[in-house]
Formats: structure tokens, sequence, C-alpha cells
């Protein structure tokens, strides 16, 4: 079945207003320090799934000399990821591909650190793609992600009316089954940190600068009916956020030595 792209122009030009250039998701540079913190990342082969448009490859290439293979299945984000990489100079670095939903197109232990910035949170097969996370690292290889997750209870009506106006595919998890599918797939010594504080305080501060300072940007920049559909996505996201009821989390394991 093909993949249809939900990402379309004005939704990545949205994001990056927000997040930064090259960022589909939250946190910028300091949210990929947060992911690579203890992984002595310098001189190791990355993979980044999920890699979108390629901010945080570049961020670890150019801070911390990696090389990264980024992947996703957005073929129009791979694009602009490998366009990205010649305008940085940093295509020697970095290398990005499109793959088809399914196991990774890469051989056994091949990565000293796969990271994910969001990705598990959009896919149906999470246990797979983690127990193939496992696969393709090296032993002692880490697996570090930032994933939005949910609460434990049923869904409300105001998530339910997040999730139509977001228009992207979600398939939450609770932070707690999250770190269970690390260790079902074998990783140890798994942490799992809820970063729903920080998250619930900026996602606010977002929406007042939409609506306010970064509005007539996003008018010139998008149209006046897709600034006012983000303007009300994030108000949304507000109310689920500090309902409790969308999460965020950090998740790692090691795969044993």
């Amino acid at each position: 079945m093909t993949h249809e792209n939900e990402y379309h122009d004005n939704m990545v030009t949205m994001l990056e207003l927000i997040w930064g250039d090259g960022y589909m998701a939250p946190g910028g540079a300091g949210n990929v320090a947060k992911l690579l913190a203890g992984t002595e990342p310098a001189g190791k082969r990355l993979l980044d799934v999920g890699c979108g448009i390629g901010g945080p490859a570049f961020e670890i290439a150019g801070s911390y000399g990696a090389e990264v293979v980024g992947i996703d299945i957005e073929a129009p984000l791979i694009e602009r990821a490998n366009a990205a990489a010649t305008r940085h100079g940093l295509q020697d670095q970095c290398r990005f591909q499109t793959v088809e939903a399914g196991p990774l197109p890469f051989a056994d232990q091949s990565f000293d650190i796969v990271l994910t910035s969001g990705a598990m949170t959009q896919t149906s097969g999470t246990q797979e793609l983690i127990n193939d996370c496992y696969r393709v690292l090296v032993p002692g290889g880490h697996l570090t992600c930032y994933e939005w997750m949910r609460s434990e209870r049923a869904y409300s009506n105001d998530m339910l009316y997040w999730f139509e106006i977001e228009g992207l595919t979600y398939v939450l998890e609770t932070l707690d089954k999250f770190a269970e599918r690390f260790r079902a797939a074998g990783f140890i010594d798994v942490t799992a940190t809820d970063a729903s504080g920080w998250y619930c305080a900026e996602v606010r501060r977002e929406y007042e600068l939409i609506k306010g300072d970064l509005y007539s940007r996003m008018v010139q920049l998008l149209g006046k009916p897709d600034a006012d559909h983000f303007v009300e996505n994030w108000r949304a996201m507000v109310i689920v956020c500090e309902a409790g009821e969308m999460r965020q989390g950090y998740c790692r394991g090691i795969k044993p030595a």
C-alpha cells in the first residue's frame, strides 16, 4: 500500500517556526543534548529513525562529531534533508534515505546509537520497531527516544478533538508501557523519564506566541486559513497537556555487551 504523506509544506514551515530550523519536534538542540547525554557519540555511527528534515542529525554531526544516517517514510522530507545537508556542508557526515514501514534496511550491528524524536509515536508496530533497533545496534549500543505519550485513562473528547485537528497518525502509549517494550526487546539499564512538566509549560508559551507576536508572520507564510488552523491546533494541545492527558517522556536502554 502506498504511503500517504502527512507532513505538508505548511505544516513543516509551522513546525520550524515554533521549534527551529530543521526541527519537527520540540526542544531543538537542547533535546538532542538530552537524548545523547552519556552516550559518547563522537566518532560513532548513529541512526535517526523518523529524521524528518534533518535538524537533529545536523546538530549531532556538527556539535558531536558523529556520522548520522537518517530515515523517514515520507520522501519529500528526505529530499529536503539531503538538500539541507549539502547547504550545511554536512553531506559527508549525514545521509538520509526513504524507507518503507517494516524492518529496518540495515545489517545487524550497524550502529552505535539509535535515536528517535517522535517517530515511535506514529507507528502501530512499536514493539517490532524497538526489536529491530535492538538488532541493528552493536553490543553496548544505546536506543534513546523522546516520545509523546498518553495517560492511563481513556481518551477524552478534548483528546479526540486534538487528534482530529492535528491530522496526524498517533499511536500513543504510557511511559511505563514504553519502557516495558524496551525490556521485552532485550535492552538493559532501561530508564524512563517523564518530561510532561517541561512541555506543558512550553506548549503554553508556544500558544501565546503564535496567537500573538508570531501570528502576522504565520499569515504571511501560510495564509490566514492555515495560520488560524494552527492557532486552534495549539489551543487544543494546551488543553490536553495541561489536563495531563497528552504527555511526553524520554526512554533509554542499552544492548547488553
